[in-house]
């Protein structure tokens, strides 16, 4: 059981709190720099289908936003466990 939760994981349960509580880290830093609180991030996605809804699908122009936003934390979260994982 615990080997298939270490695979699950990707590691052992220890080694992968720890990686979260980095990349939170690192994220929460990266949010902050950019002025952007979780409350905003729900607030956009509450205003997203709100607008999507009232407007039709005319909002769906507004994704492309939204890809740049999202890539913005995602890759270099990537790039921090490319890294990490590369080191063992």
């Amino acid at each position: 059981m615990s080997n298939e939760l270490n695979r699950f994981l990707g590691g052992t349960v220890v080694g992968t709190i720890v990686r979260l509580l980095v990349v939170s880290l690192i994220v929460g830093f990266i949010l902050s720099a950019l002025g952007i609180h979780p409350l905003d991030l729900w607030d956009g996605v509450i205003d997203f289908f709100a607008g999507l809804w009232q407007r039709g699908f005319a909002a769906l122009g507004e994704i492309g936003h939204y890809f740049v936003l999202g890539a913005i934390i995602v890759i270099p979260v990537f790039i921090i466990i490319r890294i990490l994982s590369y080191r063992r």
